[in-house]
């Protein structure tokens, strides 16, 4: 499947495409919405825009500039998002602060995560295997001299949701490992008004979406408390990972596609069009 879709030609007719006249609702944040997007359009998907979370720029930078202000301090910093990422080195350009500070730290990154790095600072020390905060805990489990090591994560500040348990385990587990762990809040991760998704809501109502994509918890949670649960159970759910997956389970909703490879979109729409191909194949 996977050298298949790099072959896709856009001269291709659509219906000949895996997702041709699929309509995929897409609840990631418009940053991730529109990457996620573009490789459902690839699969001949139609993408359906109702971002059920929003990514911003912090209202109160006070613990950030602190840690920003004594970065030489940590051993490591572990980014466990591009926004993560990307509001960090922003805010450092910001305070006028030198790129160069962080030559004295390991860094961090998810899969696809670590270019966005790269492209900042030039420079990445881990890449876990696996994509996810289970993956960075396996890979730093293995350094000998982790022990007492001080490890900043730049992490999300929730609002208006509970809060996913994705970075408080990671935190637990570092910790388990004995890794004196800072969470400094780097970005703020909200949910998004009901009242802008008439039309969107509608079309789960009438039957008229195929599947949802949910790329994190987060987005998962504000949806349920956007719809009627009866009106979007007869779409096909898929989910980004594992760690989503496990997590939308949790919360009463029934997964039929997850994508094995996570560490990018690209990923994410093949195991979307693999499940349709699968599934006429079967007809």
């Amino acid at each position: 499947m996977h050298s298949q879709s790099k072959q896709i030609n856009i001269l291709t007719p659509s219906r000949e495409l895996p997702l041709y006249g699929k309509r995929i609702l897409v609840t990631a944040p418009r940053n991730y919405a529109y990457r996620l997007s573009e490789q459902i359009i690839k699969q001949g998907g139609l993408p359906v825009f109702m971002p059920t979370i929003e990514t911003c720029y912090l209202s109160n930078y006070t613990k950030l500039d602190a840690a920003l202000n004594h970065i030489v301090e940590f051993d490591w910093i572990v980014f466990t998002s591009r926004n993560g990422i990307t509001a960090f080195f922003h805010r450092m350009n910001d305070l006028n602060i030198p790129v160069s500070v962080v030559e004295k730290c390991q860094l961090c990154a998810l899969g696809k995560d670590a270019e966005n790095l790269l492209s900042f600072c030039g420079k990445v020390d881990l890449i876990p295997t696996e994509s996810s905060p289970a993956g960075i805990v396996a890979e730093l489990a293995k350094i000998p001299q982790i022990y007492g090591k001080k490890v900043l994560i730049p992490a999300p500040e929730v609002v208006g949701l509970p809060e996913p348990d994705v970075v408080p385990n990671l935190i637990k587990d570092l910790q388990q490992l004995g890794i004196e762990v800072t969470r400094v809040p780097t970005y703020i991760t909200q949910g998004l008004d009901t009242s802008i998704y008439s039309i969107e809501l509608n079309l789960i109502h009438q039957g008229m979406i195929d599947v949802i994509a949910f790329s994190s918890t987060a987005e998962v949670e504000s949806f349920l408390t956007m719809v009627n649960s009866r009106d979007y159970e007869v779409c096909t759910i898929a989910c980004f990972g594992p760690y989503t997956t496990a997590n939308a389970r949790k919360l009463g909703v029934n997964v039929s596609i997850v994508s094995r490879d996570y560490s990018s979109f690209e990923g994410f729409a093949e195991a979307i069009a693999e499940f349709f191909t699968l599934t006429s194949n079967s007809h």
